[in-house]
């Protein structure tokens, strides 16, 4: 599956999340550490709610930009 993750700046570096899979989030020094360690924590989530019977929930967000003058 493919799920919308954000990626935000900190004052120490990067954090992340996805609004689809609520209580799941990633903290590294980099865009790509982040982008990384939110993949392993969406597999990690995902594969506890299967465990736990319980049914990992559908990707449903997106994103768009959208131009406003300056």
């Amino acid at each position: 599956m493919r799920y919308l993750v954000v990626v935000e700046e900190t004052s120490t570096g990067y954090s992340a999340y996805s609004p689809d899979v609520p209580g799941c989030i990633a903290t590294a020094n980099s865009v790509e550490d982040v982008q990384r360690e939110m993949a392993a924590a969406i597999a990690f989530h995902l594969e506890s709610m299967r465990t736990e019977g319980l049914t990992p929930p559908v990707p449903h967000s997106s994103s768009v930009y959208v131009d406003v003058p300056a």
